[in-house]
């Protein structure tokens, strides 16, 4: 698994695996996210993300949607609170239409107002449909609690005043202080020959004047560990109870992942599904969860239950944190849960989708991808003493923090 790079004089910068696969994926990644807007912007990198699809200086909306629809391709795009990604899955002889087509919405939209004003509502309505869903709901008011006012808590959609509120010039505003060159990968992994690639990325991304941004942004400190409990009109309950964890940079986020892994991953044989929701069957369902960003990270544990069930699922839940800060895995227990995690991860690799905007992310923020290799050599060099020293320093019961939605009892 090789992974070739090339850098456009302008900044732009390309990664791109070469298969033998008919299906090739191709995606642009800008280093810009939610978390990048001011207060009076939230909700503006989601509504762009819509709006570039709404119109270029040669397109009307219907023609950018079919242009990779009319050869059976799919074109979708994404925001989190870091990045905004516009990719598509094609068959490999359109390789330069999808490019094209890249190059027309990231740099061409118009972002015209009649449809921007169509585009709000459609917003509006996801986030009304998004606050009927409390199990969806929660993760993200649990982030504005544990983040307190900063703006990586905040909501990726936005609130339904911030959204009413955006104008055309507040868009190209935001995309002139955020969109710049020096923050843009363009990701491939498909069966074309890289030097092709390069003159086609060349032809449409080549002439975009270099812009540069600083990509500073304000970091979150002085955590406090939080409680908070709300009644809702829901037959279940809904708790998430968690901590900061490590950034994406700290060598130590390896441990955190096959920690996550062990405790609450995807795995049906995962502590929390086995000795929670099998053994007591108190629980609809329970995970974990480790999100690493580019300063701070994440770790979550999320449950759904009876509203009478609520907290010995919580003490059980600190029951199964506890044991991994103090007691070893046994050496047949780590070799498990590494051989696990690596399967997962081989197996999530056979997608080409999900190669493609991994590799993307990593070039984004690292300047290189490390090989599949390079991700069990990391893994297997873990040891039981590495994970005890992660569990204490994440899950000490002081310091976690817990949002409760809780459901009206029978």
């Amino acid at each position: 698994m090789q992974y070739q790079y090339h850098q456009l004089s302008n900044g732009i910068r390309i990664i791109h695996r070469q298969t033998n696969q008919e299906v090739a994926h191709c995606g642009l990644m800008v280093n810009t996210g939610s978390r990048d807007e001011l207060l009076q912007e939230n909700g503006m990198a989601h509504l762009i993300e819509h709006m570039i699809f709404k119109g270029t200086r040669k397109r009307k909306a219907y023609h950018v949607l079919s242009r990779l629809e009319h050869v059976g391709g799919e074109l979708n795009a994404f925001t989190t609170k870091e990045e905004t990604c516009i990719h598509a899955s094609f068959t490999k002889q359109h390789y330069e239409r999808a490019l094209e087509l890249f190059g027309d919405v990231a740099f061409q939209a118009i972002y015209p107002a009649n449809e921007l004003e169509k585009e709000k509502d459609v917003i509006l309505d996801e986030i009304n449909s998004y606050r009927d869903t409390p199990s969806e709901e929660i993760f993200d008011e649990f982030e504005n609690l544990v983040f307190d006012g900063h703006p990586i808590g905040r909501n990726i959609l936005g609130t339904i005043d911030s959204v009413k509120a955006i104008k055309r010039n507040n868009i190209l505003r935001f995309i002139r202080r955020n969109y710049s060159t020096n923050r843009m990968v363009l990701s491939s992994v498909g069966n074309i020959d890289f030097d092709k690639l390069v003159r086609l990325v060349q032809k449409y991304f080549g002439e975009v004047p270099e812009q540069k941004a600083d990509n500073s942004r304000q970091r979150f400190a002085n955590y406090k560990p939080r409680f908070e409990q709300s009644e809702r009109q829901s037959y279940l309950s809904h708790c998430v109870i968690g901590n900061l964890a490590f950034e994406r940079k700290n060598p130590r986020k390896h441990s955190m992942i096959l920690l996550n892994n062990i405790l609450g991953g995807p795995g049906m044989n995962s502590r929390l599904y086995m000795n929670i929701r099998e053994k007591y069957g108190f629980t609809y369902a329970i995970e974990s969860h480790f999100h690493s960003y580019s300063d701070t990270g994440l770790f979550v544990v999320y449950l759904g239950t009876d509203p009478k069930s609520v907290d010995k699922t919580i003490q059980l839940v600190m029951r199964e944190l506890n044991k991994l800060r103090s007691k070893d895995l046994g050496s047949l227990q780590l070799h498990r849960a590494k051989q696990q995690l690596i399967g997962q991860l081989a197996i999530s690799f056979e997608s080409g989708l999900a190669e493609m905007l991994s590799i993307a992310r990593s070039h984004l923020l690292f300047d290189q991808v490390d090989t599949m290799q390079d991700v069990v050599a990391k893994i297997n060099r873990l040891t039981s003493a590495h994970l005890l020293e992660t569990a204490n320093e994440t899950f000490h019961e002081d310091q976690l923090s817990t949002l409760i939605f809780k459901g009206k009892e029978e």
